[in-house]
């Protein structure tokens, strides 16, 4: 079992910025490919950013492109997501999740490909 703990979102105006972190236990936490997703209401859920294995990646969905910045560091067992210039159209819950690397290729943007999952951090941006 992988735990995964989401931390840092809030409420700001639109064109501040949050940083979130999500923080794993249980599991050799390099073995686990990382993502980032959020749903908002009424929405689907939806791929923010990820990387594959320990190393490949990020990789940004396009409406993130330039503006949020995924990272990690193993030795902490965490990810974090850097949002820069946030939009209304931002306001989620944002969710990490982890899936197990074997070597083999997944698409990373595919939510039902991980297998463990945070329990979301509110992110509302205000106009």
């Amino acid at each position: 079992q992988v735990q995964l703990v989401e931390s840092g979102g809030g409420l700001v105006q639109a064109g501040d910025s949050l940083r979130l972190s999500c923080v794993a236990s249980g599991r050799t936490f390099s073995n686990y490919g990382m993502g980032w997703f959020r749903q908002a209401p009424g929405k689907e859920r939806e791929f923010v950013a990820g990387i594959v294995g320990s190393a490949d990646g990020p990789y940004y969905a396009e409406f993130v492109k330039g503006r949020f910045t995924m990272s990690r560091t193993n030795a902490n067992n965490a990810v974090y997501l850097q949002m820069n210039s946030l939009k209304p159209e931002d306001t989620a819950v944002y969710y990490c999740a982890a899936k197990y690397y074997s070597g083999r290729y997944y698409p990373v943007s595919v939510a039902a490909e991980y297998d463990y999952w945070g329990q979301g951090t509110q992110v509302t941006v205000s106009s």
